[in-house]
């Protein structure tokens, strides 16, 4: 397999420091960097700079483009720290930029093996940093240690075999001296895990699968077959941290085969569901399931927010999650215990969530050969673009699909390696789905805004201190949002599809917004 790492010239580079574990954990307090996919540990993804406000911020205009060349979905979030942006694209490639001009410092490149059956093209979400290292996955399953001055690789590890249908497409996260990184596969009848490797050597350190086998806790979860082998659970969105409770959250993908339980009675542990594991060990500590014995393949997969609220009179640790099902919910994050869930779109397949937990199920609302109709569609509600919490006015934000879809019900004979879905969807002509961008009270699940939109967006979501929301749309709109109501105050048309997530960071004295778009990155700034 080739690999190559191409050095470029570039003005204004600050290299020599390092990214320690301390700076990680104080990360939500660097102006002048993004050290993790979703900024801090608790994946809030909101910038403490104010300098771009609502009187503002209408004069934002771009300030460097960098065209990777490379075709796909971008849909990676930078890292920024010691004057230099690093940025991952589709097929396996990377570039380290200088944030003054754009011009590219080293550029990685791996060659993707023939053969790879990933669900969704080859889509990359970012790095992870520590000490003077890069991490990412690779498309065909393996996790790569970059120098981040030059490039190389310093090691590689194997994850898991593409050939049997797996891919990578996470962003990993690093904890103390780990790196922790999922997997996808689910609609290939894999088994699928979560992976904390060693970030001096790539051994692993610890395994936790998603699925678990005869004689583990919540096997029973899947009849007396052998559906459990094919059983899915993708961890494909990165999760989140609680260094005071040592414990990783992270969510998990759709059951296999996606639109047909038949052949997989129960619930379907732990599918479509958090699960919090101790960061030393892997231990599972507790779960919670959103969707048991999913049929419509709503993932719980997508980015975990901690968050402390007041619930009842009493404060609670908590963690959010906008699902894929149409239900925002709030769990207590020390034990998993259900708080409440309310929906957000239009839902039909349950009247509500029971104080159980539970969902409390509407009659056939399963696909069926003829076709059922059922609400939300299979991308959901909020599915994986990035959501982000201000705690300046209190909100959580997230994009929603609000829409519904027809779903069939057929068989499927499993060959490893092939798509194995079970079924098929179909959109409703008649009721084409839409979009929205919604601010959300999280002690309550209140909605206290809407901004709707023609098409459904696939892009993330950005807050900051200077009460603004930023994320883009399926037109190639970037646009920025008051963050206490809603309402439009920019966009800029950047000509292509926008699927990455927005961040914001300070270079000599100035606030930048970089977003991807098409297959180039994009800065913008306020004139000078």
């Amino acid at each position: 397999m080739k690999r190559w790492a191409f050095f470029f010239l570039a003005a204004s580079v600050l290299l020599g420091q390092e990214v320690t574990p301390r700076r990680l954990l104080q990360a939500q307090e660097e102006t002048g960097a993004w050290l993790m996919y979703g900024r801090n540990y608790a994946a809030w993804r909101f910038s403490p700079l104010q300098q771009i406000d609502p009187s503002n911020v209408a004069r934002l205009t771009p300030q460097w483009i960098f065209q990777t060349g490379v075709r796909g979905k971008f849909q990676t979030t930078p890292l920024v720290f010691d004057g230099l942006m690093y940025i991952t694209t589709d097929s396996n490639r990377a570039f380290a930029l200088d944030l003054l001009t754009g011009r590219p410092l080293w550029q990685y490149a791996s060659e993707v093996p023939k053969g790879i059956s990933g669900c969704c093209g080859e889509p990359n979400r970012g790095f992870a940093a520590l000490g003077d290292r890069l991490f990412k996955v690779n498309i065909e399953g393996t996790l790569v240690a970059l120098d981040a001055k030059t490039g190389s690789v310093v090691w590689e590890t194997t994850m898991a075999d593409y050939k049997k249908g797996f891919s990578a497409t996470a962003a990993p996260l690093v904890v103390k001296d780990m790196v922790i990184s999922g997997i996808a596969g689910a609609e290939f009848g894999t088994r699928d895990f979560l992976d904390a490797y060693d970030a001096s050597t790539g051994k692993l350190r610890w395994r936790f699968w998603t699925i678990p086998a005869p004689g583990e806790p919540g096997h029973n979860t899947w009849g007396s077959g052998d559906a459990w082998m094919r059983g899915g659970g993708s961890t494909w969105i990165t999760g989140s941290y609680d260094p005071e409770l040592n414990l990783i959250y992270w969510g998990t993908g759709n059951p296999g085969p996606d639109l047909n339980g038949e052949d997989r009675p129960g619930d379907n542990l732990y599918t479509c569901s958090v699960i919090a594991l101790d960061a030393d060990t892997g231990k599972l500590v507790w779960h919670y399931q959103f969707t048991p014995h999913d049929e419509h393949d709503w993932d719980a997969a997508s980015d975990l927010v901690l968050v402390d609220v007041e619930y009842e009179g009493k404060a609670v640790k908590a963690v959010i999650q906008a699902n894929r099902n149409g239900f925002f919910y709030a769990l207590d994050r020390k034990d998993g215990r259900f708080l409440f869930a309310k929906p957000y779109t239009e839902v039909d397949w349950a009247t509500g969530i029971g104080t159980d937990g539970r969902p409390m199920l509407v009659p056939n609302k399963r696909p069926s050969p003829e076709g059922t109709i059922a609400c939300p569609g299979l991308l959901g509600g909020h599915t994986w673009p990035a959501s982000t919490y201000s705690p300046q006015t209190g909100l959580y934000y997230f994009n929603s699909t609000d829409g519904c879809h027809i779903y069939f019900n057929t068989r499927q004979e499993y060959i490893e390696g092939q798509w194995y879905q079970g079924s098929t969807y179909n959109a409703i002509p008649s009721r084409p789905q839409k979009g929205s961008i919604i601010g959300l009270h999280p002690a309550n699940g209140e909605i206290a805004w809407r901004f709707e939109m023609v098409t459904p967006s696939r892009a993330g979501l950005l807050s900051t201190a200077g009460g603004l929301v930023f994320s883009a749309d399926t037109e190639g709109y970037v646009f920025s949002l008051d963050a206490r109501s809603g309402k439009p105050l920019w966009n800029f048309a950047t000509g292509a599809w926008v699927q990455g997530s927005p961040i914001s960071y300070e270079f000599r004295g100035r606030q930048y917004i970089a977003i991807a778009s098409g297959q180039a990155l994009i800065t913008f700034a306020l004139p000078k």
